[in-house]
């Protein structure tokens, strides 16, 4: 089966990430073999719909199940349409997560597990933290996010003032 991790690298090693539709990759794997696949979320700095974009990214790539910490009503409900189980996982890495998720660990979510707009406006989006150490990360992640989109912004205004 071809599942896939929200993740904050690209390997099994990588750790998973909390967020689903901003998260900075997904991690494929196939729980027969663990071969796997790492490829950034495309949505991960879209200014709005990044879940729907991002389920819409992990249907097309042939995921099965997906393992995240959390997911929005607007994903949730793509993924939901498209016949793809989601799992909620608590953190660790990424083979951890799918370690638990083949011995039958890992709860199904039967809805979403965050308000619509979650990834957006607060620093921590309404999300609901289970720790210290998962707040960390997840305003690390934002912030990476933040600093990437910035770059770009800055980069384009570069461009335009040197055309005149």
């Amino acid at each position: 089966m071809r599942v896939v991790v929200t993740a904050n690298g690209m390997d099994l090693n990588s750790e998973a990430s909390l967020t689903f539709g901003r998260c900075p990759g997904y991690v494929f794997v196939d729980t027969e073999s663990m071969e796997y696949e790492g490829m950034a979320n495309p949505a991960a700095n879209a200014y709005g719909g990044a879940g729907i974009q991002a389920a819409q990214f992990v249907i097309e790539k042939g995921a099965e199940a997906v393992l995240t910490g959390n997911v929005g009503p607007n994903a949730f409900e793509v993924l939901q349409a498209a016949g793809v189980a989601i799992h909620r996982h608590h953190g660790g890495s990424v083979r951890e997560c799918v370690e638990a998720y083949r011995s039958g660990r890992l709860e199904s979510a039967a809805d979403a597990s965050v308000k619509a707009h979650a990834g957006m406006g607060s620093a921590q989006g309404g999300q609901q933290v289970v720790s210290r150490k998962e707040e960390i990360a997840a305003l690390g992640q934002e912030a990476a996010g933040l600093r990437q989109r910035l770059a770009k912004i800055l980069e384009r205004l570069d461009r335009l003032e040197k055309e005149g």
